[in-house]
């Protein structure tokens, strides 16, 4: 395994690639909020062992290089809270247009790597991540086959710039692991995602993990539940397999 930290213009970045010539399939990993840190680390080490080279970007970089936050900001619910009302306006900040740039530099990145097969990509987000990896596959369906998004929140607004809306550029295969009574994807914004994926004729999985609370894959932070953590690696690899093969 080849763990490496990369500039790509102004975003650093976590580059995970296997050992060996590939050609390797390409993943791209968006974070959740408390930005790159060892436990995205790991997480990109874990879908590298299935063959992929993985780049993880910091989507957050406008606020500056990571780390974004202090290992005590994660588990102390105070401190914890003070470094949500540090990071919300970068990630409000994050419109669209600019996902949707930011994200062609890091395809144009993790493509011309050596190893790296010259095919489309698939996407992962946790968190606000998980929002932006819809977004990012809205804004390049050629270069991004399938996404999976993690206890992602405003999938559903009433902005006319909200990701349900534009679902119907997805060409490829869509996975969504909602968290259980998530102020930020409630089950009624769920159904209307669902309508917006169904209208658009998009092959997706949409699942609600029972009892799992927002951020339950992130093992670092109060919020980690076990059992969804290892229901949201199943459904992922699975996923990558229909994908890649």
């Amino acid at each position: 395994m080849q763990i490496s930290t990369v500039q790509i213009d102004a975003t650093d970045a976590t580059f995970v690639r296997p050992d060996g010539d590939g050609p390797f399939p390409g993943v791209l990993l968006f974070m959740d909020a408390f930005g790159l840190r060892p436990r995205i680390t790991e997480m990109a080490g874990r879908i590298a062992e299935r063959g992929c080279a993985v780049l993880a970007p910091n989507i957050l970089y406008r606020g500056g290089p990571s780390p974004l936050v202090q290992p005590e900001e994660l588990q102390d619910e105070e401190k914890r809270g003070a470094a949500f009302g540090r990071l919300m306006p970068l990630i409000h900040g994050l419109t669209a247009d600019l996902i949707a740039a930011d994200t062609g530099r890091y395809l144009d990145f993790l493509f011309t790597q050596d190893g790296v097969a010259d095919r489309p990509a698939l996407i992962v987000g946790y968190c606000m991540g998980g929002t932006n990896a819809v977004r990012a596959i809205e804004a390049h369906p050629d270069r991004i086959t399938a996404v999976a998004a993690f206890h992602a929140g405003r999938l559903v607004t009433d902005g006319p710039d909200s990701p349900h809306r534009a679902v119907g550029a997805i060409t490829g295969e869509a996975y969504f692991g909602h968290a259980d009574n998530d102020p930020s994807a409630t089950p009624d914004q769920i159904r209307t995602l669902e309508v917006a994926l169904d209208e658009a004729g998009v092959k997706y999985t949409s699942e609600v993990y029972a009892g799992a609370p927002h951020g339950f894959t992130m093992s670092d932070t109060a919020a980690f539940d076990r059992e969804a953590e290892q229901r949201h690696w199943v459904n992922l690899f699975a996923l990558l397999d229909r994908t890649f093969g």
